[in-house]
Parts: C-alpha cells; structure tokens; sequence
C-alpha cells in the first residue's frame, strides 16, 4: 500500500486526492481481492463495445462511477479507485477521478493500470481497456472490442449511503456505516472510533444490527457474520440475517383470506436504504399484508425490513398509504423470490377503504362504510323492527336532530364510526355498526337484517364486522383494545352470537357479560338536596381503586378496562377532542357518591350526539353501586338527579350495577342489558367459535 507523500513528490503534476471531514486524509480504498476472477475469464460472458459504451454514459448520464484498477510497481498489491467517467462517443473514454474519492496522496506515476472495473451490483464487468494517459486529472484508455462479465452474484448487490448500523453482541457494541447490501445481506464498514471494541467481537456468534437513519429504524434483528476483512481502523464485515420468517404478530389459526385481484394493485415506496423509488405488482392482498415477486437476481426486498410509508395503487384510481415489513423470502420455482409483506399501521379510514375493496370483491353484495341512501336506511330500521316503539318515543321528539347525525356518520364516513350493509338494488338486507365509544373501545351496535333470496344476511353482517375487526385491531391507529356490545338478555340471537362465547370460554379477562338494569329517569328528584353526610364530586384515583377492588371482586370482568377507568391518559388527540374536530359530541365524566368518605357508588356521565346510538346508550348516566346495602334508593335518586340537566332529554336513560340494586330497592325498572366485551387478543377464539358453532365460512 502506498505512504503518504508531500505535494513536493510531484512538482509536475497534480495529486489525486481529497481531504476527508476534519482534514484527516484517509488510508486508500478497497484492495482489490478477488485476483481468480481475473484469472478466469474463458468461461466468462461477453458483451460488445456498443453495449459497454450505452452502459458508461447511463453511468455518467446518472452521476454514477466505475473503478480504475491499479497495481503498485513496487508492492505489487492491486487497489480500485473510484473514477468519473465522461461521455463516452467512440472507442476513447476519459475518466476523471472522483471528487468524492476519499484517499491517501497516490501517485499516478508509482501505479501501473490494469482495466476499469464496473460492479452493476448483479456482476463486476472487466474491461481491458488500453492505456492512452494517466495523470493527476484522471485516466484516457481506448476500449477494447469485447469485455467480460465475472463474479456474477446471486442477488444483486446495491450501494447505499447514509445508513448507520449498530452492532450489538453480548457487552460489545459498534458503529458503522452501510455500504451496500443485498436481499441476502448486507456489507458494514466499522467506524474506526469504535475500533477497541472490536477486540471483543466474536465472528462465530450471532450479532444484533441495526440499520437506521437517524432514529427511525429500518432493520432490527440477529445475523450472522459471513465475513470479515481489514485491521481494527479500517474493519469491514459482511453479515446475513439468520431468521427464515419472521413472526410479527401472534400466530392465527383463523386469517382473513388473501385475494388474488384483477388488475393486480402496485407497491410504490421510496426504499429506505436504496433512497430511491421502486414499483413492484402485488400478487394477493388481504387486510393484513400482500406479497410480491422478484427476480433471484433483482431482489430489493431485504427479509425484516421496515417500510415507513408504502402505497399501495389500485389502477391510478385510489391510492392508500400503510407502513409494512417484509416478515418473509421463499424461492417459488419459475415464478422467482416470493416475499410476503406485514402491514405495521395504516389510518382507520385508508384500512376501510381497503377492506372495502376486498368485500367487494367477495361479494358484489356486501358493502362496507359506503355511502347509503338515507331514506332506504330508515325504512329498513322501521320494518325489521329494530326501531319498535318504546325505542321510538325515547327518539321521536328530537328526530330531526337524529336525521342530521346520521346523514353526517352515513355519509361523511369519519374515523369515529364504520357501517356493514348487505344490500341489492339499493334495498338494505342487513346492517351491523360499530363506533368508537371510548379510548380504546369500540361498541358494536345497530344489528338487523331481514331475509333475502333465503340468505341469512344477519350472519353475513357480522361475518364483515367480524372480518374487519380481526386484523383492524393490530393496527396502532385504530386504538383498538376492546369491543363491546349491550344487547337484551331475552333477545336469542345476540346470546347464541355474543353470550354463548363468553360461556363457553368461562375466563372474563378475555370476554366478560354484566347484567345492567335499564330506567328511563324523569327526573322526580329535581332541585333535592343529599341528606346530611352525603356527598356527589368528580372522583379521585383512591375512588377510582376502590372501584375496582369492588369490581374485580364481584366480576372480575373488562368493563372498568373498556370503559378507560383503569388507564393512564396516553397523550395524544383524546377522543373528546377527535368528535369535537369531527364535529360530534363525546364526553365522559365519573362522579363519586360517599357517606362520610365512604364509597357508595359511582356514576359515569356519558354524553354523545343524540340517537348516535337509538337506544342513547352512549348518552345516559351509568350507575356503579359499590356498597348496594347501605345506599337506600332515595339517596341515589337525588344523586342522580343533581347530574341530569346537562341532557337536553326529558327522560334520560340511567343504567344500574349490579342489576339487582333496583330490585332489592323495589325500583320498578323498564328492560336489562348485557354489557358484553371482548379482549381484542381473544379475537381469534371468538372467530373460530363462530365459524364452528354457526357454521360461517370465512373464505
């Protein structure tokens, strides 16, 4: 390897060298090391000069570079230099060297040229070009009528910059920078600060990498070192990932069925170690990732990979943004690579719209959070009674109101609220529909369906509800941890769907059932004060825990955690302000009912648009008896009272826990509820319990 030599060697002509940051020259690049592809070229492939020379201006047409390779006269070691080639217009081609070429002082005239090297990342080209000049501006050669294709890789190798890589192993952690990877692996250079380290870096075991820019990561996981080159200060290290597949998610025995579209949609994204734009075509989809081809040669899918912001094309016509992971590469003999795609997160209404789409394509009937002729709507709540008349006074007086709102959800789509219809010719079968109730629940609610062509359209409903929330709760954005619904305890389809699962799978921290009593408040009680020792103000966190010794040991069940009574505030866009930006009405507050300091009850003030949910469910003061025995009903009575004039409801709905309170208080009640909650974890469970019991398909 050549010295460091002063400018004064050279009084003639130019040096070609640049000064790297912190004006510290660097030591020369990449020794060249693969001398037997020189020495076998019989069997190489050829291509001509015409095809060499569009390949040099393509180069230089994309700012690329090319190698000049050279041999010291005294060392007799050979070194690749990066080179510029200029537009190249017949048999001459000039090559200046590169101005990012980060070398030591090398004299042009201590070196003998042997051929320019091309790595299009799939081969390294050798072309034996005849030396015409050689000086501090670069290399003139005359090219030669044919070169040769050596070294072909398996996968294509590609440069990157500006990936920093963190390895990590065992007590032992490194720095570098990625030079180039390729589906199979990729090439590290260690930066030299971190050059002590490495005394304990053992090659034979597996290491952690990191590949990221700045903080966001793009790559985590075990590899496996294929190689290692060069001293401490100028280490390299080519690494392979070890893991076959990767498991991003808990393993389901029931999965939403991958679909095989026509036109295929298209995968566009800005690689993020390539830096650049790359379009593959989508073999099959479903709402929880896709999968692509590639060419053995042409891969640029590394196995683990993060995409931060993927499209996903369907024909130029609708356009959905996701962030996804390659969890997969299998070879599939003739049609090439097949890797297999996670969808990490995607906006609420960008995963409606895809599940749209894929509904569609299932069945031309099924509709998914599309837009619905509202009078048809209506009509269709009337006559399968789901509106029945007790159900009917409660909204009557504020219809028009009613009106709006529901033309505002059906037709805007927000985020908030998602709709299933089964429907022909614009007349509505079924219907099922779920809203976003509290931070991290969603109430399934509005279930009715009348018979078509002796389909069950009920089933079909909430096989779509039951579709778009097996996969919809994985998604971050989607604030999914619970899903709940009331439905009447005599009602016998809403018990074999819902209560029959919660039976059978007899463990309430997956899918619990409370018993609430239902009593529209008119509001005798008004202008009441409590007796003497009692109190009503907003809870406290000892409240709050109180709470939740009574709850866990009466039930034992999800509906303090359904509820967001159990959870710290995340930050972000609360779900008071997410309606209010919508402009919608949800609000919740929690007061607390003490005797002498005492907890005697609770009651949750909830608020929401009027007939947002038709049974205001969602819109009522939801009562939490926590000490039954020593709460006479005249006291609750006032307690209540004092919290209903912020309804604009002149009865307004009230729901009691335990339901047997009322009972053993000789309050006449009107109906009772089940509040049923599913652990959205237990998803699959339920899935699978409804395929068996009530024998759905889900293919």
């Amino acid at each position: 390897m050549a010295e460091n030599r002063s400018t004064d060697t050279l009084p003639q002509k130019k040096q070609f060298t640049t000064r790297a940051s912190g004006d510290q020259y660097r030591l020369p690049p990449w020794l060249f090391q693969h001398q037997e592809l020189i020495h076998d070229l019989e069997s190489a492939d050829l291509i001509d000069q015409k095809t060499l020379t569009n390949m040099l201006n393509h180069i230089h047409f994309m700012d690329g570079y090319v190698f000049a390779h050279l041999r010291h006269l005294k060392h007799k070691d050979s070194i690749l230099v990066k080179v510029r080639p200029e537009p190249c217009l017949g048999k001459d081609l000039v090559c200046r060297w590169s101005s990012d070429e980060t070398s030591s002082d090398l004299n042009p005239e201590n070196y003998q040229f042997l051929n320019i090297i091309i790595d299009d990342g799939s081969s390294m080209i050798l072309v034996p070009a005849v030396l015409q000049e050689i000086d501090g501006d670069g290399v003139t050669v005359q090219l030669p009528s044919a070169s040769y294709v050596v070294g072909q890789r398996q996968a294509r190798r590609y440069p990157c910059h500006e990936v920093v890589v963190d390895l990590i192993q065992g007590g032992f952690q490194a720095q570098g920078e990625l030079l180039d990877f390729s589906p199979l692996g990729f090439r590290i250079k260690i930066d030299p600060q971190s050059s002590d380290s490495l005394h304990w870096f053992n090659s034979d075991a597996l290491v952690t990498i990191h590949l990221r820019h700045g903080q966001k990561i793009f790559f985590s996981g075990l590899c496996r070192c294929i190689r290692e080159q060069g001293g401490l200060a100028d280490k390299e290290i080519v690494a392979a990932p070890v893991d076959e597949k990767i498991t991003r998610f808990k393993r389901k025995r029931m999965r939403n069925p991958r679909q095989h579209l026509a036109p295929s949609p298209t995968l566009i994204f800005n690689h993020p170690l390539l830096k650049k734009t790359v379009q593959l075509d989508i073999a099959d989809i479903s709402t929880s990732g896709f999968s692509v081809y590639e060419k053995p040669d042409q891969g640029v899918l590394l196995q683990g990979m993060i995409i931060p912001e993927l499209i996903i094309d369907f024909a130029g016509a609708v356009r959905m943004k996701c962030s996804a992971q390659v969890i997969y590469r299998s070879e599939k003999k003739g049609k090439g690579i097949h890797c297999g795609l996670s969808i990490l997160d995607m906006d609420i209404n960008t995963y409606s719209r895809l599940t749209h789409i894929l509904t569609s394509a299932l069945d031309p009937h099924a509709r998914f959070a599309s837009e619905i002729d509202m009078e048809a709507l209506w009509e269709f709540f009337f006559k399968t009674g789901f509106v029945y008349p007790t159900k009917y006074r409660l909204v009557q007086s504020h219809r028009e109101s009613f009106k709006k709102t529901y033309k505002k959800i059906y037709q805007e789509s927000p985020e908030i609220e998602k709709h299933f219809t089964y429907q022909k010719n614009g007349i509505i079968y079924g219907h099922i529909s779920m809203l976003r109730a509290y931070e991290r629940a969603w109430m399934i609610h509005h279930h009715a369906a009348r018979i078509m062509d002796n389909r069950r359209a009920g089933f079909t409903v909430l096989k779509q509800i039951i579709h778009y929330l097996n996969d919809m709760h994985r998604l971050p954005s989607a604030k999914m941890d619970y899903v709940m619904s009331y439905f009447r305890p005599e009602k016998n389809f809403p018990d074999r769907v819902f209560g029959s699962f919660a039976r059978a799978l007899n463990n309430p921290r997956g899918c619990s059932m409370d018993l609430f009593s239902y009593l529209p408040y008119t509001g005798l009680s008004l202008g009441m004060k409590l007796p003497e020792g009692w109190s009503l103000r907003e809870s406290s966190k000892l409240d709050l825990w109180d709470l939740k010794r009574f709850y866990s040991h009466y039930s034992g069940g999800l509906l303090l955690d359904a509820f967001g009574l159990t959870q710290e505030d995340s930050g972000g866009e609360s779900l008071e302000e997410l309606y209010s930006r919508l402009g919608f009405l949800r609000n919740r507050t929690t007061y607390s009912l003490t005797h002498k300091d005492d907890l005697n009850a609770v009651l949750i003030v909830n608020r929401s648009n009027l007939g947002i949910n038709l049974s205001e469910l969602l819109n009522c003061i939801t009562v939490l008896v926590t000490n039954p025995e020593d709460l006479p009903w005249n006291v609750l009575s006032t307690a209540i009272a004092q919290l209903t004039s912020v309804y604009n409801m002149e009865r307004v709905p009230v729901l009691f826990y335990p339901s047997n309170y009322v009972e053993a208080e000789n309050v006449p009640y009107e109906k009772q509820y089940q509040l049923w909650i599913l652990n959205v974890r237990y998803g699959n469970e339920y899935m699978e319990y409804v395929q068996k019991r009530f024998r759905i398909s889900y293919k």
